[in-house]
């Protein structure tokens, strides 16, 4: 009896660590599974084979870039075919097959694998193009172009520094004062319509744009403006009659006084700029130390004393109404850079001080390209009427709408909708 208790003991200890075996060897596999699955669960994201077996094949990217209509580029990325090939030929295609890009599980000074590259150059050019004419999220990208998040990732990396280095390149990019003759150039054009506005020759005015809040409370000081109660960087931008950008000072921050963003504009009205002729502002914007005075004009404050001579007093409101119907093209331009560039309009990385400036640069010197090559009638023809008829809830109610709103009136995102 005894011997029989003893061996069914002996047996319960030999099952218990048969079971404490098992545990140990698989336990942890088990567990490993387990959380793998949850991580499913909470991540969402698109794989492989979620989407086109090859991103060179058969995807909405693809049929839009063979397809070659102008219409389709503009409204995507913002440039016509001509356009779109002449910063590919710029530079762009070479920087491409040439540099390697940076990965975490490679050497980064191993010669480029363009066959083992989702896109090619045409393709990373499209991709970061249509990054920045957008607001809409990564898995829009990933749909259009048939390629995984991390693939999205890495390529827009690569790409941005690549498309500013070339653009850096192209003439009509530039980011240039004028000069000689073309001070009188742009204000005949002004005066066309603006006939008393002898001497103007641009507009300028400051832009806000927002910031993600950051951990560090000197840095969320720095980007918060009281007046608006939220957080930015403020650039300054200065426009010719034709749309394009002459000066920008970007990435300064958001408590920061426009007169002190604006001090290289001042520099240039001083330095670069003969007697006689003046930039237009509104009536916020820093007129500018005292050696500047009469280079920046801006319309009457309320309760300006006029004169009492009826017809010097006639005069007066005459030009202050051309100053204020010339400086609304500021407006414009800034609604033109927004809403060219719908990645203006998403938060930024306030992390990533290099990466604001590129991004910022980038749109800047695009805007230039497009208007100098894609033609200042063909953005108001093409550009103004659809946002103005299509988006004029998103212009008039901007600030006032949520940014889940401003991703879901993307015209990016609604030209590859298919409802």
């Amino acid at each position: 009896m005894d011997d029989a208790i003893a061996f069914l003991y002996d047996s319960e200890e030999d099952e218990e660590r048969d079971e404490l075996a098992v545990m140990v060897v698989y336990g942890p596999l088990h567990f490993d599974a387990r959380r793998r699955e949850r991580r499913s669960e909470t991540r969402l994201y698109l794989t492989r084979p979620d989407l086109p077996p090859n991103p060179r094949v058969g995807t909405p990217w693809q049929y839009m870039y063979e397809g070659r209509q102008d219409r389709a580029f503009i409204t995507t990325m913002g440039f016509d075919c001509d356009a779109f090939q002449l910063i590919l030929d710029s530079g762009f295609a070479i920087l491409w097959a040439t540099s390697p890009i940076p990965r975490n599980d490679t050497s980064a000074v191993g010669a480029p694998r363009l066959n083992a590259r989702s896109l090619d150059a045409a393709g990373a050019l499209g991709l970061i193009l249509h990054y920045l004419a957008s607001s809409m999220p990564a898995t829009g990208l990933q749909q259009i172009f048939g390629i995984i998040p991390s693939t999205v990732t890495r390529y827009l990396d690569f790409a941005m520094p690549a498309l500013l280095t070339t653009l850096e390149g192209i003439p009509d990019a530039a980011i240039r004062w004028p000069r000689n003759d073309e001070f009188a150039i742009y204000n005949g054009m002004i005066i066309y319509r603006h006939p008393r506005l002898t001497g103007a020759f641009g507009t300028c005015d400051g832009l806000k744009l927002l910031v993600q809040v950051s951990d560090d409370p000197d840095i969320e000081n720095a980007t918060y403006n009281g007046w608006t109660h939220g957080h930015y960087e403020t650039s300054v931008f200065a426009f010719t009659p034709l749309g394009i950008i002459m000066s920008a000072t970007v990435n300064a921050p958001g408590s920061w006084h426009d007169a002190r963003i604006a001090r290289p504009l001042f520099t240039q009205l001083l330095e670069k700029t003969p007697a006689g002729w003046y930039i237009v502002a509104d009536t916020a914007f820093p007129r500018g130390p005292h050696n500047i005075q009469g280079r920046i004009r801006a319309p009457l404050k309320q309760n300006s004393v006029l004169p009492a001579d009826p017809d010097e007093r006639r005069e007066r409101l005459a030009f202050n109404t051309q100053l204020v119907q010339f400086r609304q093209s500021a407006e414009w331009g800034m609604r033109a850079l927004q809403g060219s560039f719908g990645r203006l309009r998403v938060p930024l990385d306030i992390n990533d001080e290099q990466g604001r400036v590129r991004l910022i640069l980038t749109c800047v010197r695009l805007n230039n390209l497009r208007a100098n090559r894609v033609g200042i009638s063909e953005i108001r023809r093409v550009y103004e009427p659809l946002w103005r008829s299509e988006d004029d809830e998103l212009w008039e109610n901007f600030k006032d709408m949520l940014f889940a709103d401003v991703r879901r009136r993307d015209r990016v995102s609604r030209f590859y909708r298919r409802d």
